[in-house]
């Protein structure tokens, strides 16, 4: 018997096979193979179409069910990952009214910043853990008051996870970790914010039922079972964002462990169970995939925009699209610090944890004399790495206690001088597994179903790749990291 986990990101949508007895990979893959559209009517804004996200998934299923040779009877059941922060509006037939305004969109960031205005950055802090910003529940506060006759036609308002959900089952359902990264759960008074909805003049009717991340979540239609080759009569039996997700594929549940990502953009997902923030216009908090009210986990979510876009750009315009094997090999010519260059990453739009500013990225000491390319490539490494760090040290002053890293193998982690450096400066080791958010989706059904006696059991570290560690000699890291830390604050902090 098998599980299907499937990925819902905004540039294609992965799924994932895995065996229901063991949790070993049976088939992965991907679809469509050119990235989807993300549409921008204006400036900011970004959107996509849901109905082409469920006419993929049939597509990505069947191809997937093909290529594994796999009895899709023996398939019993369905974890789903998502992209985060994305508002999916339907009707009270379920039709979607309009394209899902996606994470990425900038449209409803004064809307937030007003609720933040009038309430009070406390109250906001204490009960959402977060500022209220250019999150979901903004985003309708957006349609309610630029579209009023399509919002008055809305039954239910969805996150692009919970919608693929509402299409298998015919059900509409969110989740309690769904919610909060919408900023629509009070984790004081355990509930939705109803205060919050209130002020936005946004009925409460609209909320889909609530139900547990693992749990048996509705059954896969026989008009679903038509449209993707799925079994009819499975359960959807887990249900969570990206990022939370991605901690849970790397086994990242307790407090102390983070997970990393270092792709287009850095992302450090830190496990707490402290309630309570004082950096919500910085960090944002979320409910982890294993949240109770019992023993609240959080997850504490940092995103650097501008990280392996910056690598990325030096491959393609200085060694004109050669690879970043070769790029990392020269960069590994160079000493640490780069013999006094030094490179800030951020140039991929505002930044939220330099409190929202868009200041773009900079070059320091660039000597004509002395600096090549290959400086210019460990010198990027290693700003990335210490913009990571600069993170971790906001999380660390937020009651995160690090004891352990852990990420997929892929992207910026795959270069030694990145993760030697990221693991020296914040003293941890950072293990590095093969795994991806599709396998922790599908897995997560398994857990479930009961087929795993816990998440520990399942999300273990048997697919370790490799492990860095802090090096002996941490001064010139140190050194280099300090020099970098001084132009920072120079150029964007007291000098903005």
């Amino acid at each position: 018997m098998y599980y299907i986990g499937y990925d819902l990101g905004s540039s294609s949508i992965k799924a994932a096979l895995v065996n229901a007895a063991s949790g070993k990979v049976i088939g992965l893959t991907q679809y469509p193979e050119k990235e989807m559209e993300i549409m921008s009517p204006k400036t900011g804004w970004a959107e996509q179409d849901p109905n082409l996200w469920w006419e993929y998934l049939g597509v990505l299923t069947q191809k997937l069910i093909k290529q594994t040779g796999v009895n899709k009877a023996r398939i019993k059941g369905v974890g789903i990952a998502y992209q985060m922060h994305g508002l999916v509006l339907v009707d009270k037939d379920f039709e979607v009214l309009r394209p899902s305004i996606i994470w990425c969109d900038s449209r409803a960031a004064a809307i937030g910043n007003q609720v933040v205005h009038y309430l009070g950055e406390e109250k906001c802090m204490s009960h959402l853990l977060n500022s209220p910003g250019n999150f979901t529940l903004s985003k309708l506060k957006w349609v309610k008051d630029n579209e009023p006759s399509l919002y008055e036609k809305v039954h239910k308002f969805l996150l692009p996870g919970d919608f693929i959900a509402l299409k298998l089952t015919g059900e509409a359902t969110t989740t309690i970790s769904g919610l909060s990264e919408g900023i629509m759960w009070d984790f004081n008074a355990n509930t939705t914010a109803n205060w919050l909805f209130d002020y936005m003049a946004i009925d409460r009717s609209l909320i889909p039922k609530i139900v547990p991340t693992f749990s048996v979540q509705g059954s896969v239609t026989k008009t679903a079972a038509k449209s993707t080759g799925l079994p009819s009569g499975i359960p959807v039996l887990y249900r969570a964002g990206d990022q939370p997700n991605n901690a849970l594929s790397l086994n990242v549940l307790r407090p102390g462990e983070i997970a990393a990502t270092g792709g287009t953009s850095g992302v450090v997902y830190a496990v707490t169970d402290e309630t309570k923030s004082s950096e919500s216009l910085r960090i944002n908090n979320f409910a982890h995939v294993n949240y109770t009210k019992e023993n609240p986990i959080i997850g504490k979510l940092l995103n650097i925009n501008g990280a392996g876009i910056q690598y990325s750009w030096m491959k393609e315009h200085i060694l004109k699209g050669e690879n970043y094997r070769q790029m990392n090999t020269m960069a590994a010519n160079v000493p640490i610090g780069a013999e006094g260059l030094r490179v800030i990453p951020f140039g991929n739009g505002v930044e939220r944890m330099m409190n929202n500013t868009n200041d773009g990225a900079a070059i320091f000491n660039l000597n004509f004399n002395k600096h090549h390319a290959e400086h210019l490539f460990r010198a990027a490494l290693e700003g990335i790495a210490f913009s990571f760090v600069y993170g971790v040290n906001i999380m660390k002053g937020d009651g995160v206690k690090v004891s352990n890293i852990r990420a997929g193998n892929d992207n910026l982690f795959q270069s030694e001088i990145f993760a030697s450096t990221l693991a020296t400066l914040i003293d941890s080791e950072i293990d590095i597994l093969d795994t991806t958010g599709a396998i922790g989706a599908a897995r997560a059904a398994g857990v479930s179903m009961g087929d795993f006696n816990s998440l520990e059991e399942v999300f273990s570290d048997n697919e370790k790749v490799c492990t860095y560690g802090p090096v002996k000699d941490k001064a010139p890291y140190t050194e280099a990291f300090q020099l970098w830390e001084q132009d920072l604050e120079q150029r964007y902090i007291n000098n903005p």
